[in-house]
């Protein structure tokens, strides 16, 4: 019992660790940008999986999600009410250029991450001494608000006017790529896990480390919410995303003269 509590507090120190070099990297350099351009439709799939795999918030709920799940049509079903609902909102509110602040989304899906722990340890009977609401229809509505926040991530990106459309299809299906292969993960390691006697102290251990993990991205994220001084330097305006292509557009052009420097030395 000693044993797996301090594995467990090792497996809670490194996952803080990893949210915190989360939290505050949502900005993205001109020459990654640049190389989005480049890479076309491909680039935008590779990213999807990339930030789905390393979206520790989203990886946290999705381990939530299916930690106590043991066949495959509840799986399939819990998991897709929560792909719908994370697709739904990308696509809709990257096609129409809804923006909410970055943090303020990333907050809110740490709060996810508290509720679908708290469900497994049964904590609204326990705790409340109310029934649990329908976890399909609470992990479809935040699956909703989970897509906002990866809308957010892809709204930073050049996105071509002329390929919109494929621009936010090859990201998605990118992000459901990236899902899949943590899930497979997930499984396994669950599945290899679940007949062992510490499995329960390991459940019980595993969701209260959940809830602590959630709360603190929601302490962060708002922590960086609060230090916003200019509400431009993260809220995605139009004035911003302009400049941002007129950025992107001298990159190009001093990328073109470099490469014609050369060529003409060679």
């Amino acid at each position: 019992m000693l044993s797996m509590m301090k594995q467990s507090r090792w497996l809670l120190a490194l996952a803080a660790m990893l949210i915190a070099g989360q939290v505050f990297g949502h900005g993205m350099s001109e020459a990654e940008k640049l190389s989005i351009i480049d890479g076309g439709n491909l680039r935008y799939m590779w990213l999807g999986a990339t930030h789905m795999l390393s979206g520790y918030d989203h990886l946290l709920f999705v381990f939530g999600i299916v930690f106590f799940l043991t066949s495959f049509k509840e799986i399939v079903k819990y998991i897709t009410a929560f792909t719908v609902g994370h697709s739904a909102t990308l696509i809709y509110a990257t096609f129409n250029g809804i923006q909410i602040n970055y943090f303020l989304v990333d907050a809110v899906i740490g709060l996810s991450v508290c509720y679908i722990a708290f469900a497994n340890l049964d904590g609204f009977k326990r705790f409340l001494g109310i029934k649990a609401p329908s976890l399909l229809v609470m992990i479809t509505g935040l699956g909703l608000i989970h897509g906002l926040g990866l809308s957010t991530r892809l709204q930073q990106l050049p996105l071509n006017k002329d390929e919109l459309l494929l621009n936010i299809i090859s990201f998605n299906i990118g992000i459901e790529a990236g899902q899949v292969l943590a899930l497979a993960v997930m499984l396994l390691f669950l599945s290899g896990w679940r007949k062992a006697h510490s499995f329960k102290h390991f459940s019980i251990l595993s969701n209260y480390g959940l809830v602590v993990a959630g709360v603190f991205l929601f302490l962060m994220q708002m922590h960086g919410y609060s230090h916003i001084s200019n509400p431009d330097e993260f809220g995605f305006s139009a004035d911003n995303h302009y400049h941002e292509h007129i950025k992107l557009d001298e990159a190009r052009v001093a990328e073109l003269a470099r490469k014609n420097s050369h060529q003409s030395i060679d």
